[in-house]
């Protein structure tokens, strides 16, 4: 049975992997349940994870695995509920060439539209460098989608790594939290996270060496928003 500040971590944890496709940072985790240090959230993953319902993986930043929810959240007794393993893990064998197939067949190409800064703004990117083929089911199905090597490291606790690919649908809406491609004053751009506070733009780093860079609304265009990720290993 689960305590109350464990079933909160637990909801907000499973709701943001659903919404955003990574886990929350430790500084929003504890944001969220109004702990006064990182120190609470660390118990509280270390009980979930004692628990069953929750997994760490090795060698990855951030990277926590829903393994199951308790029936409050529909879980337990609920035989449809898939967990969903963020920053990828090693399956437990190969799938079958038939398998393979078909997952070629629902693949679709994407432009790759060079590099994008996950650390200071770089030029804004207009130019297609090569393609990259992705999963059918990663793709929104609303509006077009585009591709973008990462560059830097300041997105590292959301999961997103120097020399990563990251798919982007094309928007120029955000809500606050959302992972998106911003274009500040018009010639640079960066992968931040979206946060408006008034009058001002705030785009927040996923590692603690970035300061948060704030803008006036004028100032900074949102060009997509993350949807997916592509890793090399």
């Amino acid at each position: 049975m689960l305590t109350k500040k464990q079933l909160d971590l637990l909801t907000f944890i499973h709701k943001r992997v659903q919404r955003d496709g990574v886990p929350p940072s430790f500084d929003e985790m504890k944001e969220a349940l109004d702990l006064r240090s990182k120190s609470g959230i660390h118990r509280l993953i270390t009980a979930l994870e004692e628990r069953g319902f929750i997994r760490r993986l090795a060698h990855r930043a951030r990277a926590i695995e829903v393994v199951k929810l308790p029936e409050s959240m529909g879980g337990a007794s609920t035989t449809g509920f898939t967990p969903r393993v963020i920053d990828g893990d090693r399956p437990d064998a190969p799938p079958p060439p038939s398998a393979l197939r078909v997952e070629a067949a629902h693949a679709v190409e994407l432009p790759v539209m060079g590099r994008i800064a996950a650390g200071v703004p770089i030029s804004a990117i207009s130019e297609v460098s090569h393609s990259v083929a992705v999963p059918g089911q990663m793709l929104s199905g609303k509006g077009d989608h585009y591709a973008l090597e990462v560059k830097g490291d300041s997105m590292i606790e959301a999961g997103i790594n120097d020399g990563d690919v990251v798919v982007i649908r094309e928007t120029s809406v955000a809500e606050n939290g959302d992972i998106v491609v911003a274009l500040v004053e018009d010639h640079e751009a960066t992968l931040k996270r979206y946060k408006r506070r008034g009058e001002t733009i705030a785009l927040e780093a996923a590692n603690p060496a970035y300061e948060t860079r704030e803008f006036p609304v004028g100032h900074v265009k949102v060009q997509g928003k993350l949807v997916g990720l592509i890793r090399t290993y």
